[in-house]
């Protein structure tokens, strides 16, 4: 092959090589040339995209996902859940549900009678006579299918744990996707910027990091929660990175502010970074440390993620609905 070895294809399987040769040498003797720019762009385009670790998970989301348990029957936050949107993966971020593929079996547990194609998978259940459903890409176990019982015209029934999804109020299309959490500042600012970063599909304003159970905006205004005002992003890596994501957080708000972001002060405005791994924690470290070199004399905490608790409708958008601009947060160039 022109004195060039197997190994220079590392994205490629040996099948695809073998029958490149054979269509060049013996049938539509297409240049070699053309094929060696053909498969170094297909492995550019493999490159491009971000290897992304799964999420931790908590000891109750474990003993389901990893361990094939089952959450308590009406216990679980999306049972009677109603927002539109897509249902993903907890452990990886691959999106497994629409919501309009919902509908309530008064079970005691999320239902669904159809799935994104390709996202779930069906086993044999080990007691032989049910069927598990997991995630196809990460194995995650999500609960059981159950055929012919007549609650929609589908006559299928996914019963899945909560504790085993996350939510996005957006429509994804079929993949994996990533998700990071933010907090700098009155959550109105950095939502508003990270919306409009390349390869952000979906910004949601919350509150995490504390210790008080679903805490109202009026609880958290106290600063008596533990929790800050947050961002959750979904986002699509194949489009961008975890850090590219850190980077421009620390870009739109001031990281070296303590318990405040400018004429916002309290613990609830603090700036945190929330990783979901291990992969996380050192990437965010990472652009901490540069910007430490630089003189900068930051605040950030990194802290891994725990509860993330949705805000009350009215903060979600809040600029792009109320057409008006931050008035804390401004891009400024660090890196």
């Amino acid at each position: 092959m022109h004195g060039l070895p197997v190994s220079y294809f590392p994205e490629l399987n040996y099948t695809l090589i073998v029958l490149l040769v054979y269509t060049k040498f013996y049938a539509m003797k297409i240049e070699f040339n053309i094929i060696i720019i053909i498969l170094l762009f297909m492995s550019t385009k493999t490159h491009s995209q971000e290897n992304t670790s799964y999420n931790d998970l908590s000891r109750e989301e474990a003993r389901v996902i990893i361990s094939k348990g089952t959450e308590i029957p009406f216990s679980g936050k999306f049972e009677e859940f109603s927002e539109k949107g897509t249902y993903v993966c907890k452990r990886c971020g691959t999106a497994l549900y629409y919501s309009d593929a919902k509908f309530d079996a008064n079970c005691g547990w999320p239902s669904f009678d159809d799935e994104i194609d390709g996202a779930v998978e069906r086993l044999k259940d080990p007691d032989g006579i049910r069927t598990e459903i997991i995630c196809a890409n990460c194995g995650a176990h999500l609960g059981h299918v159950f055929l012919g019982e007549g609650f929609t015209p589908r006559n299928t029934r996914h019963c899945v744990n909560s504790v085993s999804l996350d939510f996005v109020p957006q429509k994804l299309d079929q993949g994996r996707y990533g998700t990071a959490i933010f907090a700098g500042g009155c959550f109105w600012g950095v939502e508003y910027f990270l919306q409009k970063a390349p390869g952000v599909v979906s910004v949601t304003s919350g509150y995490t990091g504390g210790w008080v159970k679903n805490p109202t905006y009026q609880q958290v205004c106290t600063g008596n929660t533990g929790h800050a005002e947050a961002v959750k992003i979904t986002y699509d890596p194949s489009e961008t990175t975890y850090g590219d994501l850190v980077r421009l957080f620390l870009e739109i708000h001031d990281p070296t502010q303590a318990d405040g972001q400018g004429p916002d002060l309290g613990n609830q405005y603090r700036s945190e970074i929330f990783y979901m791994n291990d992969e996380q924690k050192t990437v965010a470290q990472k652009y901490l440390k540069i910007l430490g070199d630089k003189g900068y004399k930051t605040t950030t905490a990194v802290t891994k993620a725990s509860e993330f608790y949705d805000a009350e409708k009215y903060h979600q958008d809040y600029y792009f609905n109320n057409g008006k601009l931050p008035y804390c947060h401004s891009f400024v160039k660090r890196f």
